[in-house]
């Protein structure tokens, strides 16, 4: 066990719970949110992307653009979650997880309307 997992440990945070909001976050920002915005762009075609960057990737890039932009910004949280975990800041820890799943439920719920609304 590394200095910075004891020091999460002594701060109430648990490797369990870290997995769980990561589970939490791919199943709503990285597949719910993915798969809901690919079913709008291929089944109704008089709606389009909203977001301008995700409008531009999936017109020049198809649905690979969308996959590859998720995967930047997962990375990019996971990134800095996992600093957190190196300086024991519990804050930036659990916060990337957290946030990706509070957005990736809203989009996905989003979608959902629009997809059957």
């Amino acid at each position: 066990m590394t200095s910075s997992e004891l020091r999460l440990r002594e701060a109430g945070s648990s490797g369990r719970e870290f997995t769980r909001l990561w589970l939490v976050a791919l199943a709503t920002y990285g597949v719910g949110d993915v798969v809901t915005t690919v079913a709008l762009t291929r089944f109704v075609p008089r709606l389009s992307e909203g977001n301008l960057l995700l409008a531009a990737l999936l017109n020049s890039h198809g649905n690979l653009g969308l996959i590859g932009l998720k995967l930047a910004v997962f990375a990019g949280c996971l990134a800095i979650s996992l600093y957190g975990a190196r300086t024991a800041d519990r804050f930036v820890y659990y916060l990337p997880p957290a946030l990706l799943a509070v957005v990736g439920g809203f989009t996905t719920a989003y979608n959902l309307r629009l997809l059957f609304g």
